[in-house]
């Protein structure tokens, strides 16, 4: 099992940019497969994207494709997602996910129900 924390959320006008943080503790965060989620003021949870555990691969919701970035450091425990050019839509509390099974980056995104561990969130509101 792995513990995660996110931060890094807050107050940005349109257009501007954030850049959030998870980091983790407990089992080898290179052995994870992790992923960020929004869930919306109306509780939604979105898919946003995820990236392999060697961070050599990454996968977006087309929503944010082009604006957003997810990055990781194995050494640091941590992974970043980097939001630009963002949108009121954008508002909402921020979730990184972890997976640490075997199937490969493209069937986790597709299946966001696999992603086990979760953080506690951080905010985010976009003002127009």
């Amino acid at each position: 099992q792995v513990q995660l924390v996110e931060s890094g959320g807050g107050l940005v006008q349109a257009g501007g940019s954030l850049r959030l943080s998870c980091t983790t503790s407990g089992r080898t965060f290179s052995t994870y497969t992790m992923g960020w989620f929004r869930q919306t003021p109306e509780k939604e949870r979105l898919f946003l994207g995820a990236i392999s555990r060697s961070g050599g691969n990454t996968y977006y919701a087309d929503s944010v494709k082009g604006r957003f970035t997810i990055s990781r450091d194995n050494a640091k425990n941590t992974v970043y997602l980097q939001m630009n050019s963002l949108l009121p839509e954008d508002t909402g509390v921020y979730y990184c996910a972890a997976y640490g099974g075997p199937y490969h980056l493209i069937v986790v995104a597709r299946t966001p129900t696999l992603f086990s561990d979760w953080g506690q969130g951080t905010p985010v509101t976009v003002s127009s």
